[in-house]
């Protein structure tokens, strides 16, 4: 078939060939490497802050590590303020019998107590109480003071003053709504 067309022919075929072959080479190999080349030049910056970022992590590694530990040991003198773990009755128990030993020694009288539903609070669980006591002004500043300065962390949530006996205003009922705090057990954490 070839053979059948003049030389001029066969030449513009060539030629035509080779342009085709240049035009999908070039669009076929030279622009995507080109597309690629462009792409990766345009990440290099992003790509050098990222490892001086880290460069910096790795040389303040010993100033992280100590940070790290510091607040560990930060982390487990404070654990030993939170109530016994085990069951949040339990905890509420021992946060019933440390008030109550406050307000004997503060010369109060509790009036009544309950337990409240716990609260998660990340990895603690927060055990409220509400107690009511009564006494005199002095008396309640001073059982104020005691669980303010108690051993185990105690958060007052609410607090509520009303007068008992509005002709004798001597005594006063405070109802108060106090929490205690243990770590979750592993297994309860979500």
């Amino acid at each position: 078939m070839i053979g059948n067309l003049s030389r001029r022919e066969r030449v513009l075929i060539v030629l035509g060939v080779l342009a085709a072959v240049v035009v999908v080479g070039w669009e076929g190999v030279v622009q995507p490497l080109r597309e690629r080349h462009r792409t990766a030049a345009e990440l290099v910056p992003a790509r050098q802050e990222v490892l001086a970022r880290r460069q910096q992590l790795v040389a303040r590694r010993a100033a992280i590590a100590a940070e790290l530990q510091a607040t560990n040991a930060r982390l487990e003198s404070m654990s030993a303020r939170f109530l016994p773990a085990g069951t949040p009755a339990v905890a509420a128990s021992e946060l019933q019998k440390i008030v109550k030993e406050m307000a004997t020694a503060a010369a109060t009288e509790v009036r009544s107590e309950r337990i409240m539903p716990p609260v998660e609070r990340g990895e603690l669980l927060e055990i409220p109480i509400e107690i009511a006591v009564s006494g005199e002004v002095r008396q309640l500043v001073d059982l104020l003071s005691r669980l303010e300065g108690a051993p185990k962390l105690l958060a007052v949530q609410d607090l509520k003053v009303r007068v008992v006996n509005i002709t004798q205003p001597k005594d006063l009922l405070v109802t108060l709504t106090l929490s205690g705090f243990i770590l979750q057990p592993r297994g309860a954490r979500t």
